[in-house]
C-alpha cells in the first residue's frame, strides 16, 4: 500500500517531465501538490497543483554557484562549463526551504533513471534536510519513454511543449541552454540550425568583430566595458553580445555519473566569454606553482559539482582555497569576439607580476643573463648523472 503524504513540493518547469507529474502525484499519494515556477501559473492550475510559489533565484544562482565555479575555473571533461550541474543544487536549496515553509513532508522532481539531475537534487535534499522523503516518479511509475508521457499528459488534459516528430530535452537557466535527445541522440548527426536559440550562428554573425572590456575585482567579473553591473545583470548582457556573435557553442559527447554516455549540445555565449577572461587575468597575478596547482583542484572542483556534491565539504574548503589565491586577480581584460571565436586583446592588473623591465631581451638590474649558466648547471644535473651512468662515465 502507498503511503498518503501530506503535500509535495514539486521543482515544475512547465516542461513535459514536470507536467505530468502533478496528475500522476495526487493519484499516487493523494497529496496537495506545492510548485516552484517562474510564469507558468496558469499552466500549473491546469495541471492541478493546489499552491504556487514563485523564486527569482537569478542573483543567488550567479553569485553564489556560476562565480565561485568561474573563479576555480571548473570545466566538465575539457568542455562543459557545468550549467545545469549549479543549477540543481539552488533550485533544491529554495524547494527545502518552500518545504519548510508551507509543512510539506516530500519533494518531488522529474529527473530521469538516466541522469544526473537525480542525484544532484537528491543529494542537496540530504544535504539539508535528511527527512524529507524524496519521490521519483520516473524511477517508479509505469512510463516508459517520452511518448508515453505525452499519451498520459493528453488522457489527463495537460498541456505539452513537445510532439512525438520533435523531441528536444532542454535545459535553460541564465547561465546556460542544453539540447538533448532526438536527432543529438546519433553522434554523427550534425545539430540542426534552427535548433539553437541563445547564438547564431557564427556563419551569419556580423563580419565586423566586437571588443568587449571586462573589469575583474578578486578573480569575479564586476564590470563590463567600465559599467559596473550586478551578476546578474552582467551575465545577461554579455549572453546578448556573445550570443550576436555566435560565441560559446559546445557539442560533446560526456560520461555522465551513472556510467553512461550521453551527448549534449550546450550554448553558454556570457560563460564562455568569462571563462576566457579569467584565466588570462591570472596569467599576469598568478605564480607558476600556484597556477598549476589551481587547475589541477580545477578538474575536482568540477568534477564534485557535476556529480552533485556542491555542500560537500570538501568543495567548500577548495572553494575557500580559491578566494584565497585569487584575491589578487584583480584588473581588466579587453576581448575581441568575432564569428564564433573569443581572442584576448590585452590585460592589466594593478598586482601584475609581468615586469616589461625583467622580461626584455635588454639587460637590466634585476636579471643578469649570465647567471643562467650555473642555473642550468644544478637544474639540469639530474639529467647529466642519468647519463654518465649509461655512458659508463
Amino acid at each position: 500500500m502507498t503511503t498518503r503524504l501530506n503535500k509535495v513540493v514539486l521543482a515544475y518547469s512547465g516542461g513535459l517531465d514536470t507536467s505530468v507529474i502533478v496528475p500522476w502525484l495526487r493519484e499516487k499519494y493523494g497529496c496537495e501538490g506545492v510548485m516552484e515556477l517562474d510564469g507558468l501559473e496558469a499552466k500549473a492550475k491546469a495541471s492541478g497543483a493546489s499552491q504556487l510559489v514563485v523564486r527569482d533565484l537569478r542573483d543567488e544562482f550567479v553569485e553564489d554557484y556560476v562565480f565561485p565555479c568561474l573563479r576555480a575555473g571548473a570545466i566538465y571533461e575539457r568542455k562543459y562549463l557545468l550549467g545545469t550541474s549549479m543549477a540543481r543544487p539552488v533550485i533544491a536549496k529554495a524547494m527545502v526551504d518552500v518545504a519548510k515553509e508551507v509543512g510539506a513532508d516530500a519533494v518531488a522532481h522529474g529527473c530521469t533513471g538516466k541522469g544526473n539531475d537525480q542525484v544532484r537534487f537528491e543529494l542537496t535534499f540530504f544535504a539539508l534536510n535528511p527527512k524529507l522523503r524524496v519521490i521519483a516518479p520516473w524511477r517508479e511509475w509505469d512510463i516508459t519513454g517520452r511518448e508515453d508521457a505525452i499519451e498520459y499528459a493528453k488522457r489527463h488534459n495537460v498541456p505539452v511543449p513537445v510532439t512525438k516528430k520533435s523531441i528536444y530535452s532542454r535545459d535553460r537557466n541564465i547561465w546556460h541552454l542544453s539540447h538533448e535527445g532526438d536527432v543529438l541522440e546519433d553522434p554523427t548527426n550534425e545539430p540542426k540550425k534552427d535548433m539553437f536559440m541563445m547564438s547564431v550562428d557564427p556563419e551569419d554573425a556580423p563580419n565586423q568583430p566586437e571588443y568587449v572590456e571586462i573589469d575583474f575585482v578578486s578573480g569575479l567579473p564586476v564590470a563590463v566595458n567600465r559599467k559596473k553591473l550586478s551578476p546578474a545583470s552582467l551575465l545577461d548582457h554579455l549572453n546578448e553580445i556573445g550570443g550576436k556573435h555566435g560565441i560559446g557553442r559546445v557539442d560533446m559527447v560526456e560520461n555522465r555519473l551513472v556510467g553512461m554516455k550521453s551527448r549534449g549540445v550546450y550554448e553558454t555565449p556570457g560563460g564562455t566569454i568569462l571563462f576566457t577572461a579569467a584565466p588570462e587575468l591570472e596569467s599576469l597575478t598568478l605564480d607558476r606553482e600556484t597556477i598549476q596547482v589551481k587547475d589541477s583542484l580545477a578538474l575536482k572542483y568540477a568534477e564534485l559539482v557535476y556529480a552533485g556534491r556542491w555542500f560537500d565539504p570538501l568543495r567548500v574548503a577548495m572553494d575557500g582555497f580559491m578566494e584565497k589565491i585569487t584575491a589578487t586577480t584583480s584588473g581588466r581584460v579587453r576581448l575581441k569576439l568575432y564569428r564564433g571565436s573569443v581572442t584576448v586583446a590585452g590585460l592589466k592588473s594593478p598586482n601584475s607580476l609581468y615586469r616589461q623591465d625583467i622580461s626584455s631581451f635588454e639587460n637590466g638590474d634585476v636579471y643578469n643573463q649570465a647567471d643562467a649558466a650555473g642555473f642550468i648547471h644544478l637544474y639540469g644535473l639530474p639529467t647529466r648523472v642519468r647519463a654518465m651512468l649509461e655512458h659508463g662515465i
